[in-house]
């Protein structure tokens, strides 16, 4: 059966999308772009389908390695749309139907209005007789990122490589390095390759970031995109396909994961969501501002989002796991004297052995030896009370070391398996939190430590990978285990919330290993390194409002008795434009330095309002691990708020380009450190700003203000 071919159009303001529909039923996403954009011929739509979708039996079309070209997506056909809203999202939905195996496939399309962003998720259901096997499953596919050969010529891939203390390291290549020109005398001129990324194991991030973009060198155009999945079982692909870049985001797959999953008649299989963002000839900077305010659209509301309080944390360059009653209660009032507002206890609260702690953690109760005394840590939590601030503790909840009490009293099946085999991993057991067992023993832990003990901040770490995944099930791949503990942890923190809805929760594992916006759309806070080199911090900190909002971007300040003013000053400019993370032993400070750590927290309280709505920019680009100049740069309306960073081996001075800021007055403030030899020079005709440090390491944030604003 045929019919004419359609064109479905949905979209707003800032964001429209259209779907071919061919004289067979078959789907295209042929455009995303801005309204009113020039609408491809339909001889020159995309050749692949809204779905890409495998399983055992049905394979590809084009055999490779590629998620695309797959025979159950080109058999896929239209059946339905509708259009909805809800509040500010605007929603499409696509419903497919293969009528050779009954599968069907309803494709969800949302956006924020305004926002030129695209979040998209399949679900799958059986209405056919037998069991499919699934293999692959994509959340989103694109076949019209650039469109013809000159194009893919302009275009570089984007992505960021992310290890641990060396995070969020951007890479930028051609995209023609990985999907070359193929010779004319070929019968096919589909190829094979691709350029991919791949996350495994519990990590999200570690190795690199979920997340990627394509940007045309010459005009600007640019998408980057996310996967919107705690674990590492996630995967993308970017490549050529019948001379136009395309585009493939999933979940985990058997060919990456080991990951399978038998879809019965009648049942249902939801994939991770992902989101795709979009700037017209913006490039990165502006892709990246539309996928800021969609973070903050997209995330569970949180008064932490709006009133970034300043947060001493014991651990970095400090106590390094090492508290007790008497090396913490100085720091309390330290931290109290410096302005902050939350006081967390890191790891080694818990270790009566003095360093054993890592394979007997579990129960999560104080060490008396640490905190002697009738009252014990609740000693310490009342003095951070009486000064004034929000008790917090470090937690990592997922974890049960080997020799822990609870390795015994809880059941098998509560944690992760393989071939019958409780995991082990350097030391440490790993929960499945979909048995109730083991959620129901980290909700005690919380009851007490919140409930009970009334702490309002939890930094929740965790610092081991189990690899593959669990196979607790009959027949359950390890892949597909780990997806379903995924969900189930997404769950759980759900559920935290929603008994506690102010407590603030950071998101930690070995720094940047598990960072990711599914996790980051509930926890309020992300630590972005466990660094400990003031200077290698600078590009991780500049480059963190690329995969979080400036708000949840925790960065570490901790300045040091033998750190110079310049260095104190450096420390504390890193974390001005995020989160305050203060650390480091603030009593054994010279008087100058304390002074410096008081002032810049005085800064920020001053700033943080406007940071909770401003978008982020990089006037030198995004920051490379070697750069001597860095720069960041946070935009509201009306200001704009500049760190720079200057490391050793460059000369004194730099231009900085913001053409945001062309063609009007401004004026121009040092505020950190406020005592500074800093030169600025503003030139509003070419939105240039020169500036002169004449130090290494050193680094200041200005404000750039509107003159018609009163500052």
């Amino acid at each position: 059966m045929t019919s004419a071919p359609q064109t479905l159009r949905w979209g707003h303001q800032a964001l429209e999308v259209e779907i071919g529909v061919d004289e067979d039923g078959t789907p295209r996403l042929t455009r995303i772009g801005l309204p009113g954009g020039v609408r491809p011929e339909r001889r020159n739509w995309p050749p692949l389908p809204l779905v890409e979708v495998t399983a055992a039996g049905h394979g590809r079309v084009w055999s490779g390695g590629r998620l695309i070209d797959t025979s159950l997506g080109g058999r896929l056909r239209h059946r339905a749309h509708r259009v909805s809203r809800d509040g500010d999202w605007h929603e499409l939905r696509v419903e497919l139907h293969d009528p050779e195996t009954g599968l069907v496939a309803e494709v969800t399309y949302r956006s924020p209005d305004g926002v030129p962003v695209l979040r998209a998720e399949v679900d799958l259901r059986n209405e056919g007789e037998t069991t499919l096997h699934l293999e692959s499953v994509s959340s989103l596919v694109v076949g019209c990122l650039a469109d013809g050969p000159q194009a893919v010529d302009d275009a570089d891939l984007l992505w960021a490589e992310n290890d641990w203390i060396a995070e969020c390291r951007w890479q930028r290549r051609p995209m023609r390095v990985t999907s070359p020109v193929l010779a004319d005398r070929v019968v096919h001129d589909n190829g094979k390759g691709m350029f991919a990324r791949t996350g495994r194991g519990v990590w999200s991030s570690c190795g690199q970031l979920p997340m990627g973009g394509l940007t045309d060198r010459r005009l600007g155009r640019t998408w980057v995109w996310q996967i919107e999945h705690n674990g590492g079982g996630w995967h993308w692909e970017c490549g050529e396909r019948d001379t136009l870049a395309y585009l493939a985001l999933s979940g985990p797959t058997d060919t990456h994961h080991g990951w399978r999953h038998p879809l019965e008649a009648g049942a249902r299989f939801t994939t991770v969501p992902v989101a795709l963002a979009f700037s017209e000839d913006g490039g990165p900077d502006e892709a990246f501002a539309a996928l800021t305010r969609y973070r903050r659209a997209a995330r569970r509301p949180h008064t932490d989002h709006e009133r970034l309080p300043v947060i001493f944390n014991d651990y970095m360059n400090c106590l390094m796991g090492d508290p007790t009653t008497d090396k913490l209660l100085p720091l309390v009032d330290a931290a109290a004297e410096a302005g902050a507002e939350y006081f967390v206890i890191d790891a080694g609260w818990y270790d009566g052995e003095n360093g054993g702690w890592w394979d007997s953690v579990g129960a999560w109760e104080p060490a008396a030896s640490r905190f002697p005394g009738e009252r014990g840590i609740h000693e310490v939590l009342d003095r951070i009370r009486e000064r004034g601030m929000v008790p917090g503790l470090w937690l990592e909840p997922e974890v049960i070391g080997v020799r822990s009490p609870m390795a015994k009293s809880l059941p098998d099946e509560a944690f992760f398996r393989r071939d019958g085999v409780r995991v082990t991993e350097t030391g440490r057991h790993h929960l499945d939190l979909r048995h109730p067992a083991a959620r129901a023993h980290l909700d005690r832990v919380v009851d007490r430590l919140v409930g009970e003990w009334g702490v309002g901040y939890l930094k929740l770490d965790h610092n081991i990978d189990p690899g593959s995944g669990t196979s607790a099930h009959p027949g359950e791949t390890p892949g597909a285990g780990l997806l379903g503990h995924n969900r189930a942890h997404l769950d759980w923190l759900d559920g935290v919330l929603d008994r506690y809805p102010h407590l603030v929760m950071e998101n930690c594992s070995s720094g940047g290993m598990r960072w990711d916006h599914a996790l980051l759309s509930r926890l309020q806070l992300q630590s972005t390194s466990d660094q400990q080199n003031l200077q290698l911090y600078a590009p991780i900190a500049a480059s963190a409002p690329t995969a979080v909002t400036p708000e949840q971007g925790a960065v570490w300040a901790y300045p040091q008795p033998a750190d110079s003013l310049d260095e104190v000053a450096f420390t504390l400019a890193n974390a001005l434009l995020g989160r305050i993370h203060l650390s480091g032993p603030l009593p054994d400070l010279h008087p100058e330095a304390r002074a410096l750590v008081h002032e810049a927290v005085a800064t920020y309280k001053s700033i943080r309002a406007d940071l909770v709505h401003a978008v982020p920019s990089w006037p030198l680009g995004l920051p490379a691990w070697d750069d001597p100049w860095i720069a960041l740069a946070l935009h509201t309306p009306d200001t704009t708020y500049l760190t720079v960073w200057r490391r050793p081996g460059t000369q004194p001075t730099v231009a900085l380009p913001l053409p945001r800021l062309r063609g009007r007055a401004h004026r121009v403030e040092v505020l950190h450190p406020a005592v500074s030899q800093a030169d600025v020079t503003w030139n509003p005709d070419t939105a240039d700003l020169t500036l002169t440090l004449p130090t290494a390491p050193s680094a200041v944030l200005l404000r750039i203000a509107s003159t018609a604003t009163t500052v």
